[in-house]
């Protein structure tokens, strides 16, 4: 479990779709020797989707043509989801000089994983090739002439894919969470004050749409109250604004979503100050919201055509219940209500409208949890939900990935069609 929390919860910078396209730029610009002449992305439906209309930080762009070309001039492939940290003003010039010149080409790839970067970097005749596939750090393949230079087993997702072969399930995330040393785990913390500072610097700048500053100005001006609700509504909706924009700060992530790892941490730190919860309280319930997601994430894949603030705030739900000392059963009436109620908010990719889904979320989780600590769970008989509330999960997995698996091609060709 712990081994699982330092897999699914790490540092970015910036969207993790684009920068996973970063990193198979940079990794294949590293293959091949030299800065290429043409730098080709073919992606997956929801790389595309999710990369069109973010910003990219320290460039002012948004979009996969620039994540592609800072990749190549000044991408660091070791750094994995930080690739883009150590870009300088020139690599942006340099970026900016070969998208103009037209040598950057992003076209889609019909991939039968949702998840699938594949870059080639030419150079006169020479070339070389890189393939991410099932998760946003996975190289499967680095080819350099037509020479195969390594071939992975997908380690990574297969270690991913254990926690349903290890059959664990909301019952044992509690207990872990409950037993462990919270000193094995106190980077959880760690992890959510970094994703409050991302939040502050957007309550005190402007970002995108400015979601959680408008929030934050209108509880200033005595408009809306201070509540535990409202407060974890605008700082969470505040990092996300300020991420969506292209903001230079880190986040730290959660099943390879930023905007999961705010989601799934900010509610729960805006509940802690409310109820002034000792520090260690704080971090078993940051466990649980991030394992939670984790698990249901697990079932649906790292990318859907449903929405991941549905998942990442489901986990959020079960953080709050829990600080409210809410136990197992409680916890499984917050996942109940959660499904019940925003299983088909859809993700029609990465953008600033994201901070508007998440406060969303975070204000359905609120409520849904207030309802669980009161033993007031969704019936069985109603929609989806189901008496046991891992079938409950399962059958939300399903709704994505057999009922709307036409979703994603439909919103892509409206996207891309305007």
């Amino acid at each position: 479990m712990i081994r699982l929390l330092h897999k699914e919860v790490v540092l970015a910078l910036g969207c993790t779709e684009p920068v996973a396209v970063a990193l198979a730029a940079a990794k294949c610009k590293e293959t091949l020797g030299k800065i290429p002449e043409t730098i080709e992305i073919l992606a997956s439906t929801n790389i595309l989707k999710n990369g069109m209309g973010v910003g990219i930080p320290g460039t002012g762009m948004v979009g996969l043509h620039i994540a592609a070309a800072l990749g190549v001039t000044g991408g660091n492939s070791h750094k994995l989801l930080e690739v883009l940290s150590d870009i300088k003003s020139e690599d942006v010039k340099a970026a900016k000089r070969m998208i103009d010149e037209k040598r950057v080409g992003i076209k889609h790839k019909d991939a039968s994983e949702k998840l699938y970067i594949e870059a080639v970097c030419k150079y006169n005749d020479e070339y070389s090739r890189v393939i991410i596939s099932g998760s946003h750090t996975n190289i499967v393949l680095v080819e350099s002439n037509g020479e195969k230079i390594s071939e992975e087993n997908g380690q990574d997702i297969l270690e991913y894919k254990e926690i349903k072969n290890e059959k664990i399930t909301v019952d044992y995330i509690y207990k872990f969470i409950n037993e462990i040393s919270t000193d094995e785990i106190i980077f959880l913390l760690h992890g959510a004050l970094i994703n409050k500072k991302l939040s502050d610097e957007a309550l005190a700048n402007h970002y995108g749409l400015g979601v959680g500053k408008n929030l934050y100005e209108n509880v200033k001006y005595g408009r809306i109250e201070d509540s535990m609700e409202v407060r974890a509504k605008y700082t969470t909706a505040a990092a996300v604004d300020a991420r969506m924009a292209g903001c230079s700060l880190p986040v730290m992530t959660n099943s390879g979503s930023g905007n999961q790892g705010i989601t799934v941490s900010m509610p729960v730190l805006a509940a802690a100050e409310k109820l002034k919860i000792p520090q260690e309280k704080l971090i078993r319930a940051l466990a649980l919201s991030n394992l939670i997601a984790i698990h249901i994430k697990s079932n649906l894949g790292r990318l859907s055509a449903l929405c991941g603030c549905v998942v990442a705030s489901t986990g959020a739900c079960c953080g709050i219940t829990y600080i409210f000392g809410g136990k197992l059963e409680n916890i499984k009436y917050a996942i109940k209500n959660m499904i019940g109620d925003i299983s088909g908010m859809v993700c029609d990719g990465a953008k600033c409208g994201c901070a508007l889904k998440v406060s969303t979320g975070v204000s359905a989780a609120v409520q849904a949890a207030m309802l669980a600590l009161s033993n007031v769970e969704i019936s069985q008989n109603d929609g989806i939900i189901d008496k046991d509330v891992e079938k409950t999960i399962k059958n939300l997995c399903e709704l994505d990935t057999k009922g709307l698996k036409e979703a994603d091609d439909v919103i892509l060709n409206i996207m891309t069609c305007k």
